[in-house]
């Protein structure tokens, strides 16, 4: 299990700095481009939206370095492994994207009564053009990498991919407008507030998550159920209960009482802790590791408050 669950993370890791390296390239061709046609163009809007680009690159440097952080085996100073890094660091992308929103918003907010001094040009639609397209492949490709590696910290990149090509959307229909009538140029800016308002709100999305996990939350209660009812299903199993657990990184840590025949042997009731945590792991891929208590079962001890 240790060896396939090894195997698993190199695979994921390797798939993570690949779809990551890609996202960066894209990142730093979509920066040039968008500087470029701005200028060109004279359009300050997409010149603004190249800066965005700018802010995935970081992302992305981000999450490179980290993988090799959060992935890495535990050891004597992390012995329950590094799964908090990736929290860390997907808080970090988090709070990025809500600055760049906060940013484009304040930006766009004190320039809506600035009249543009050029009418921009039709190049500079080319630039936003293939950055929504460019920018919404790469998001697609990247949230799948990271739900199969059940990476927050990936899946938090791929939505900045987005909220790139959604910040591109206003720039091009600004421009658009703005070159066939200069008196439509301020558009450019409503478009870019409401946009930073919607990068805002998956910022808080990405982040209050991590924020809960760093506090030691639970997991969800659908996951107690099925804890439960996996673990009663398994013969010897009598009761079960205190069953508690931790989000680490993409998974969760639990541990739980489990109540079987008093009067039966050491052996076997380790027998059937062991079975119970075999089980759990094979039936709930988030989980990482249990815990479990052996009680004897009692029916009166069981119903006290305590128990519950």
């Amino acid at each position: 299990m240790n060896h396939l669950n090894s195997y698993q993370n190199k695979k994921d890791s390797s798939e993570i700095i690949r779809i990551t390296w890609i996202g960066l390239a894209v990142n730093v061709f979509l920066a040039i481009l968008k500087f470029t046609v701005g200028f060109l163009g004279y359009s300050h809007a997409v010149i603004a939206d190249a800066f965005h680009s700018l802010s995935d690159m970081g992302t992305d440097f981000a999450v490179l370095f980290g993988v090799k952080l959060w992935s890495a085996p535990a050891d004597y100073n992390h012995p329950y492994g590094h799964g908090r890094i990736e929290a860390i660091f997907t808080a970090i992308i988090g709070i990025v994207l809500a600055i760049f929103a906060i940013g484009i918003g304040y930006n766009a907010l004190v320039n809506i009564p600035v009249i543009h001094l050029k009418q921009p040009k039709w190049i500079a639609i080319t630039g936003s053009l293939i950055s929504v397209i460019l920018k919404e492949t790469l998001f697609r490709f990247t949230v799948s990498v990271g739900k199969r590696a059940r990476s927050s910290a990936v899946v938090a990149n791929a939505w900045h991919h987005r909220s790139d090509a959604l910040s591109s959307i206003p720039a091009l229909i600004a421009v658009s407008l703005a070159v066939i009538n200069p008196k439509l140029a301020f558009i450019d800016k409503v478009g870019a507030l409401i946009v930073s308002i919607f990068i805002l709100k998956i910022a808080w999305d990405i982040t209050m998550p991590c924020l809960s996990e760093l506090s030691d939350s639970s997991a969800p209660q659908r996951y107690y159920e099925k804890i439960g009812s996996t673990t009663m299903s398994i013969n010897g199993v009598m009761a079960v209960h205190a069953i508690r657990t931790r989000k680490f990184g993409s998974g969760l840590h639990v541990d739980l009482h489990v109540l079987v025949d008093g009067k039966i042997s050491v052996k076997k009731g380790h027998e059937i802790s062991e079975e119970v945590k075999h089980i759990l792991l094979g039936k709930i891929p988030e989980i990482l590791d249990v815990v479990i208590h052996l009680e004897p079962y009692d029916w009166d001890e069981l119903s006290k408050p305590d128990h519950q």
